[in-house]
């Protein structure tokens, strides 16, 4: 009999190569999750003292192992399961959390996060969502148990949430698996590059790619995913800003206008999400700004919860009289100088009051963070040199003239004190801030007409995919 030969080379040499192939994926596999459990065994130790010091919870261990008592009703019934990774994840993807909901009634969505943070704020969302979680370490048993729980249809993962175990172990069930808000930060890339055969090989597994800019199409590519399952959508912040005061910071702008009903005027500077090393320039700055606007109030609102008594001690060390958020109100609130924000998911309800806004983790070489949620209402925005993880964003809005661009704590002095003394200007950047939003929406929108060919249709509304404004009766699921 004679051999079947493709292109010269027989049939049985292609299904060696091919076994070779398998087998090299396995190692590959295989070695990432030595390479996991040895970073597991080093880092957990101290990622548990640091908690434990800290008063931090460890989150709910079962769950990571993939015991799921949270997940119930029918398992027949098909799920969509959302996976995003922190508080600011869990805020973008909402509205399109939402959508999926008013589209698909017959799915049940679950929302997983890795933080304690973020489970928080997706344990608010009530019942826009039918579960939610933490997501499993990626070892294959802990994955096996989510999946045998939860039984998705479909996996949609948020930014950068990229698990190889994971995302292999839904190819092999035939779970469609969907990346939104795709991004790919400097840092990310370059240790993936490093690694480019293995990371080819899982984003194979991966059905489509919904990523916010050109470039950061371009850096999948070149990671060897496929150009032809790679849309680029936008950026689901835009349409998420603002979002965040619906729910569960219910409440909390109305209370606290009325702790500054003794003058709503107040000049207000805001010091979002500070790191270490933030806290003192700002401090200093505010000094400067109190010079030229008396009346000035600073509110100082750190990232990371431990960091709470570390900010207040620094501003203390600077000679402010500092309060408390949690202490609120306060018999006596004339003498508020300093407000230590010492809550969790107030922030976003806070801007509004704010006359600017310097975004923090962008003195420090952190890659800033989301400048978004003050330019959504029209407040003017600084931020510090290092925007990497909002560069296309950060240069958006400069470009537009949107957003001031400091590079050395004294150029961040000079800045918030014009700001802070001149109302026009702080008017006119704010306007400006809130234009770039505007006419950035969209994201929710284009993500879900890509999503809905990965999920099984019961009804469609003639091709039309409902938005977050757009309720209506129709159905896409």
């Amino acid at each position: 009999m004679q051999k079947v030969r493709i292109w010269g080379i027989s049939a049985a040499d292609l299904l060696k190569q091919a076994d070779i192939l398998k087998l090299r994926a396995l190692h590959m596999y295989r070695l990432y999750s030595a390479l996991l459990f040895v970073y597991f065994l080093v880092l957990l130790p101290a990622a548990g003292y640091a908690r434990w010091k800290h008063g931090k919870s460890f989150g709910n261990i079962g769950e990571r192992l993939g015991s799921l008592p949270a997940i119930s009703g029918d398992s027949s019934q098909r799920s969509i399961w959302i996976h995003a990774v922190s508080v600011g994840e869990v805020l973008s993807v909402r509205p399109l959390i939402r959508v999926l909901r008013s589209t698909c009634p017959d799915h049940r969505l679950v929302l997983s996060t890795t933080t304690v943070t973020g489970q928080k704020i997706a344990q608010s969302f009530g019942d826009e969502v039918d579960a939610v979680f933490y997501a499993p370490f990626d070892f294959d048993p802990f994955v096996r148990r989510t999946l045998n729980a939860v039984a998705p249809e479909l996996l949609i993962f948020v930014d950068t949430e990229i698990w190889p175990n994971l995302l292999r172990a839904c190819r092999g069930r035939g779970v469609r698996t969907v990346l939104v808000n795709g991004r790919l930060s400097d840092g990310s890339f370059k240790r993936y590059r490093l690694i480019k055969r293995f990371m080819s090989r899982v984003l194979d597994d991966v059905d489509h790619f919904c990523v916010q800019t050109e470039p950061w199409a371009d850096r999948f590519v070149e990671l060897g995913a496929d150009p032809a399952r790679i849309t680029v959508t936008g950026s689901l912040k835009f349409d998420a800003v603002g979002e965040q005061n619906v729910g569960f910071s219910s409440g909390v702008e109305e209370t606290l206008l009325d702790i500054f009903s003794f003058s709503k005027s107040r000049p207000v500077l805001i010091a979002a999400s500070t790191l270490r090393g933030e806290d003192e320039p700002v401090l200093r700055a505010f000094g400067q700004v109190q010079a030229a606007v008396p009346d000035a109030l600073l509110v100082i609102a750190p990232r990371h919860p431990e960091r709470f008594d570390e900010s207040k001690a620094c501003a203390e060390e600077f000679g402010y009289r500092v309060h408390r958020r949690s202490d609120m109100p306060f018999e006596e609130p004339t003498d508020i100088t300093v407000i230590l924000l010492d809550t969790i998911g107030e922030l976003g309800c806070l801007f509004q009051i704010a006359s600017a806004v310097f975004v923090g983790g962008s003195l420090v070489r952190a890659g800033g963070h989301n400048l978004l949620e003050p330019a959504v209402f029209g407040k003017a925005v600084v931020v510090g040199p290092h925007m990497e993880n909002f560069a296309e964003v950060t240069e958006q809005f400069l470009k537009d003239s949107a957003v001031l661009q400091v590079q050395t704590p004294a150029e961040l002095t000079e800045a918030l004190v014009s700001l802070m003394s001149d109302p026009g200007r702080r008017m006119r950047l704010g306007s400006m801030a809130a234009s770039v939003v505007a006419a950035n929406r969209g994201s929710t929108q284009r993500c879900m007409s890509v999503i809905a060919g990965y999920v099984s249709a019961n009804s469609t509304t003639h091709g039309r995919v409902l938005s977050s404004q757009d309720p209506g009766e129709g159905r896409l699921c």
